[in-house]
């Protein structure tokens, strides 16, 4: 049995050496239609090498800090303010972290809003999406669609204000942005530095969508983790200022009261109640207006205390790093994947005939 497997295997592996010489043979005899169009293939590879324009990728990279951390001295004094009705502001709370921000770069709101910055392009302010819309010369392409043509995005517009073109051009903008030209990763979720990448055909949309795109996730992320310490230190500084005001129409008071007793008949002292109950009102409200300054330096060291730092570590600098789709790579890719397609269909043929 076992000389008979192996006579079976021998025989077998001589069949495939068999029918690979004749396959061999076969598209020896079409040599020169595979060369033919393998050279065609490497010619369309060299041309597209040549239209093809470069990319320019900026990138940017930054450092996420955001110190929660309570003090002994900063823990007893909101405790303290706690017991006396006080809200000075918390935790901003975890609404964001440094691995989901990433996602927030990718949000369309942020994305619609770093289109609508104005930049300066050939001595002319325009948005980065009429910059984007000229790069892909989508003017042109519209030029048979009237409604279209008089279309802007003018810089700093009100997002709420447009119209339904205008959101589904935006609509697409941010598709293709967030798709095929905006990276952003965190490398180690242990280190809290994020790198954003904009790859783009244009050297400048590329480095001005990065820095802005930037700036807006910051600003809106310092924003909202600072926004209840900010709004409790702006409740405590109205209270501050109308108190300042009482205890000084008090004291106006206090000084009215006592003009108009001035040299009075001791045994009239129902004519002394005005002024002692102006002098009530002031040692009430300077009790008050102290307690509230304290409070109002309180809230300022919680507001700075939330407030998270985002430091820029490495931004885009011209030149920008630039990749090309090189001329050789055309060549050998091009003349190679015709020729394999070629030697494909041709014993795809042989095979079909054969059947």
């Amino acid at each position: 049995m076992d000389n008979n497997i192996k006579g079976n295997d021998e025989i077998s592996l001589k069949d495939l050496i068999e029918n690979l010489k004749v396959w061999y043979a076969f598209l020896l005899t079409k040599w020169k239609t595979i060369i033919v169009i393998a050279g065609i293939g490497a010619a369309i590879g060299l041309t597209y090498s040549l239209i093809k324009k470069p990319t320019y990728t900026a990138t940017l990279s930054f450092a996420l800090e955001d110190d929660n951390g309570n003090s002994n001295s900063i823990g007893g004094a909101l405790g303290l303010a706690s017991s006396l009705g006080l809200d000075v502001g918390g935790s901003g709370g975890g609404m964001f972290s440094s691995s989901n921000l990433t996602e927030l770069f990718k949000s369309r709101s942020m994305v619609e809003k770093t289109l609508l910055l104005p930049v300066n392009v050939n001595g002319k302010v325009i948005s980065l999406a009429e910059m984007y819309i000229q790069n892909n010369k989508w003017r042109e392409k519209w030029e048979e669609k009237p409604r279209f043509a008089s279309i802007q995005f003018l810089p700093n517009a009100n997002r709420k204000t447009f119209t339904r073109d205008q959101d589904s051009i935006m609509g697409v903008m941010y598709e293709k942005l967030s798709k095929s030209v905006l990276k952003v990763e965190q490398k180690d979720k242990k280190i809290s530095i994020i790198n954003i990448d904009v790859s783009d055909t244009d050297e400048l949309f590329a480095k001005y969508f990065c820095e802005g795109l930037a700036n807006k996730v910051s600003d809106f992320y310092v924003a909202t983790k600072s926004k209840k310490a900010r709004m409790n230190m702006d409740i405590l500084e109205r209270q501050t200022d109308s108190i300042r005001g009482e205890l000084n129409a008090a004291i106006t008071g206090v000084a009215v009261a006592t003009d108009n007793t001035f040299n009075l008949n001791p045994a009239l002292n129902v004519r002394k109640t005005p002024s002692a109950r102006r002098q009530v009102d002031v040692q009430a409200n300077t009790a008050i207006l102290t307690e509230l300054i304290k409070q109002v330096e309180l809230a300022k060291v919680t507001l700075r205390r939330e407030t998270p730092l985002i430091q820029v570590i490495d931004r885009p600098i011209l030149p920008l790093p630039k990749q090309r789709f090189g001329k050789a790579k055309g060549l050998v890719l091009g003349g190679f994947l015709a020729g394999f397609l070629t030697v494909l269909w041709l014993v795809l043929r042989k095979l079909i005939k054969e059947l």
